[in-house]
């Protein structure tokens, strides 16, 4: 990798919640006020996703006192704690800017009907994770022990579906015999 690719990837997040245009989400951002810290809530409908990688970003509108805000928050920021969809919103373009002209109800998507909520996590980068080393006489230990299960498995596999086979046939000759018996019977009822 090249070196700026490396010094992204360590900064990118393990696990990205699944955003689209349209949702409504709130939005749990760190502040920081001297040295003190809080976690202060943004919620809105998000009007725009863009970049990749490090730099992807969302931007999140909502109407505050009657004035519009947006924010535009990094995907991959440490500052954001959170990310929660409240609602699924169905849009149909890539960036709803028309929404900053409209007031009231207006200024809201359409909910998808039947959408479930959920909170949908992308694994954008995999940690790996060491293996302890074991002793050899463990190792050894433990490959014998499957090999001889399976084999006695398989032959219980096999016994199975002949035992079936002959069950299902049974069954099949009795209902034969009780057909019979019944237009027998007819038969006799009317002579």
């Amino acid at each position: 990798m090249d070196i700026i690719k490396s010094i992204e990837h360590e900064q990118l997040k393990s696990k990205v919640p699944m955003l689209k245009v349209g949702d409504t989400v709130k939005v749990h951002v760190r502040v920081k006020e001297g040295n003190r810290e809080r976690i202060q809530v943004f919620e809105g409908i998000i009007i725009k996703k863009q970049g990749g990688g490090v730099n992807s970003t969302f931007t999140v509108r909502r109407i505050s006192y009657g004035v519009g805000v947006e924010k535009t928050f990094l995907l991959h920021s440490p500052t954001i704690e959170k990310v929660e969809v409240v609602r699924v919103g169905r849009a149909r373009r890539a960036k709803l800017y028309y929404l900053r002209d409209r007031v009231g109800k207006a200024a809201k998507t359409k909910e998808q009907v039947g959408a479930r909520i959920e909170t949908n996590m992308v694994t954008v980068k995999e940690d790996v994770l060491e293996v302890p080393e074991t002793p050899a006489e463990e190792v050894a230990a433990v490959e014998e022990t499957p090999v001889e299960e399976p084999v006695a498995e398989e032959a219980k596999v096999e016994e199975a579906p002949v035992v079936e086979e002959t069950k299902t046939e049974a069954p099949a000759v009795e209902e034969a015999s009780a057909t019979e018996e019944t237009t027998e019977s007819d038969e006799a009822k009317k002579e």
